[in-house]
């Protein structure tokens, strides 16, 4: 601590007149001193430190009253605490009551700050004079006109628009002291302001953009690098399907390759650039587009994915007779979209890879070896078994029969005049045509058995009559006989008795020897229309060629879709 002054000794020094300023300056020091001792906030944190000032405060006081003259104790400090409680003690009449903060009125204001309960003119003044220097300083501000009371801002004038006014609340509103903020602002919409506002940002934004325009260009040259090499990566097929056989895969991979390329190369010119946060709006648009475009082209996202499961897959290859839930034809390709058939009349189906995916489906060339069955009926009074081994001796003479399997024969029903007979035959289909194979063997076994003596019996009805009705048709009969050898009687029913069918009145022999008539009136006319023909034709099974030519031109004919089905890749 310094030494104390000698006041008296340093005013014996000094000149009357030069003592009296001295003298004022030194008392007006010494109660500045006295005053920021008493107020310090070490003061206000201990009571230790407080009277120890205090204790200072008054010793220096009391010499500078001894050096001015003064009587003593005339100039005295007194601690915040205690002019507090004795404040306190003439208001409440208890010397002991504690000290009790000052109130604060708590409430809503537009900047979230409590409002103090002794606003000053000095703090209006002060918060006037800070909005309009800075208003001054913003571009259409200037005419806002500011007036402050007890903290209350009310802002008048005019501005060019909406944006300009709400830019003078919120810059007022961010002031400390500032209670609330009253808008008075007219919104003059004038045209000249507006549009010169407008001009102003689009020329400062030209002129940044042609500041910039050397880092673009740069930009654009690293993303159309990046994106070229991407492109060129991608279109190296030989590459992709040594990686994988599969050739729906192969595309799948190098372009995703390519967009990944495209992606990265647009983050890096945009980072050159220094605009991330473009990026960022732009994957998040690009999510939120993608998330509705999924919903609206669902179903052509199931069938890309059917597509990529059926290339693994690989259920059928081309040229393969396939049946799809009840579709049949001929596989020609298997698109990322629709499985194409060329169906048995000749004409182009096309399925969704979506429907076949989930399909039941029948491949008839997967095995080439295909059983068709028939039958055919013989009397009740033939030996099936006979009629059996006709029939399969006349079927294994058919030169698309395979031996192995050898074709069999079953007795399949007995019904209430004949026996019906299964037959059971197989072919290769990849040499026969099935539906020719199955139309020629039924025509042969037919023509065997009936040769043989079979009969291929009609339905046959016995009717049964009483005697006296016998009697009187033997009787309608003798009448007749002299008019006509035979004679076709109808027997109407009386009441309560059911219709009869018409009756030939014809003997047995006669009927044999119509029969026999009959098919050798048939075997001559169907000789007669077979003449010149050879029994190679009409016994032709093969696959009809024009169909598979239309079938090689289809595979041939991709129109651009790249077919899926591959030799290369695993079956199931």
């Amino acid at each position: 601590m310094a030494a104390p002054v000698d006041l008296v000794a340093t005013r014996k020094l000094l000149p009357a007149s030069q003592w009296s300023a001295g003298r004022l300056l030194v008392c007006s020091l010494l109660l500045l001193l006295g005053l920021v001792i008493s107020r310090s906030p070490s003061y206000a944190a201990t009571a230790a430190n407080t009277d120890n000032a205090v204790n200072l405060s008054n010793g220096v006081l009391a010499d500078t009253a001894t050096a001015l003259g003064l009587p003593e104790g005339s100039l005295t400090a007194q601690s915040p605490s205690s002019a507090t409680a004795a404040d306190a003690a003439k208001t409440s009449g208890a010397a002991t009551e504690p000290v009790k903060p000052s109130p604060v009125i708590s409430g809503e204001s537009t900047n979230n700050a409590q409002i103090e309960t002794s606003p000053t003119p000095q703090k209006d003044q002060d918060i006037r004079q800070r909005i309009d220097g800075i208003f001054s300083e913003i571009e259409g501000l200037q005419a806002v006109t500011v007036s402050v009371t007890q903290g209350v801002v009310s802002l008048a004038g005019e501005t060019a628009n909406e944006k300009k006014a709400q830019q003078a609340i919120n810059l007022t509103n961010r002031l400390t002291d500032v209670v609330t903020v009253e808008d008075k602002i007219t919104r003059t919409l004038d045209v000249q302001d507006n549009v010169t506002t407008v001009y102003q940002s689009l020329r400062n934004q030209t002129r940044n953009l042609l500041k910039a325009m050397p880092l673009i260009l740069v930009g654009i040259v690293i993303f159309a690098i990046v994106s070229w090499f991407g492109s060129w990566l991608s279109n190296r097929k030989k590459f992709w399907q040594r990686l994988t056989p599969n050739p729906f895969i192969a595309e799948l991979l190098s372009q995703t390759v390519k967009v990944i390329f495209i992606i990265f190369g647009l983050i890096l010119a945009l980072s050159l650039v220094g605009a991330e946060t473009l990026l960022g709006t732009l994957l998040g648009g690009a999510g939120v587009i993608g998330i509705a475009v999924g919903f609206a082209v669902k179903d052509s996202i199931e069938n890309y994915i059917a597509s990529l499961l059926l290339s693994i897959r690989q259920p059928f290859r081309a040229r393969d007779h396939i049946v799809i839930n009840s579709k049949e034809g001929i596989v020609v390709r298997l698109t990322s979209r629709a499985t194409i058939l060329m169906t048995l009349d000749g004409n182009q189906l096309r399925i969704p890879n979506a429907e076949v995916f989930k399909a039941t489906i029948l491949n008839y060339t997967k095995n080439p070896e295909r059983r068709f069955t028939f039958e055919l009926g013989v009397d009740a009074n033939d030996d099936p078994l006979a009629a059996i081994k006709v029939g399969l001796d006349a079927i294994c003479t058919l030169d698309f029969v395979l031996e192995k399997p050898k074709a069999i024969a079953v007795i399949a029903n007995v019904g209430d005049s004949n026996i019906l007979l299964e037959f059971q035959v197989w072919v290769d289909q990849t040499e026969t045509n099935f539906a020719k194979a199955r139309s020629i063997a039924i025509r042969e076994t037919k023509h065997a058995l009936e040769n043989a003596g079979f009969s291929l019996p009609e339905p046959i009805y016995k009717l049964r009559f009483t005697h006296k009705v016998e009697k009187a048709l033997e009787h309608l009969q003798n009448s007749n006989s002299s008019n006509a050898p035979t004679s076709d009687l109808i027997v109407q029913p009386t009441t309560a008795q059911p219709l009869h069918p018409i009756i030939k009145n014809e003997n047995v022999d006669n009927i044999d020897n119509v029969d026999n008539v009959d098919k050798r009136q048939a075997k001559a006319r169907a000789k007669q229309i077979l003449q010149g023909l050879e029994g190679n034709e009409v016994l032709d099974a093969s696959p009809d060629q024009k169909l598979m030519d239309k079938v090689e031109q289809e595979i041939a004919d991709n129109s651009g879709e790249t077919d899926l089905l591959n030799k290369n890749s695993p079956q199931e």
